[in-house]
């Protein structure tokens, strides 16, 4: 599992100052650049040096409380599944009195950047991944 610590600030938020809905995906990919980040795969190196994308296909996520302006949020990631050519991430959102607040779930799937199709996960990145189980 990995964590991710951040906090809700003014531009996450609607007129209410409560997270606006679709932030809660920004959050969660904050969160998932910096896992790859921290595994060796950034996105920096990824655009640049690798020959593959991982575009997420399928995105979900549910609100459990509503988070405002300042509010601190604990990420955690985990590793739901690892397939031939895809990944799927769950996340787990906490507030600081360790109230699970949000959920979510990317599906992440490896496309060739040239010919656009589905290709084999790397060797390299799916050790990476599996290290997070």
């Amino acid at each position: 599992m990995f964590v991710y610590n951040t906090v809700i600030h003014l531009h996450h938020t609607d007129a209410a100052g409560i997270l606006f809905f679709s932030h809660q995906f920004e959050i969660i990919h904050d969160a998932y650049e910096a896992l790859l980040e921290k595994i060796g795969f950034g996105f920096a190196a990824l655009i640049r040096k690798k020959k593959y994308f991982l575009p997420i296909v399928h995105a979900e996520s549910d609100y459990k409380a509503p988070l405002f302006v300042g509010d601190r949020l604990h990420v955690e990631v985990a590793v739901e599944h690892i397939g031939e050519t895809s990944f799927t991430f769950a996340y787990k959102l906490f507030n600081a009195k360790k109230q699970l607040v949000g959920t979510a779930r990317t599906v992440h799937v490896t496309v060739g950047k040239k010919t656009q199709k589905k290709i084999p996960l790397p060797k390299d990145m799916r050790k990476a991944i599996q290290k997070l189980k």
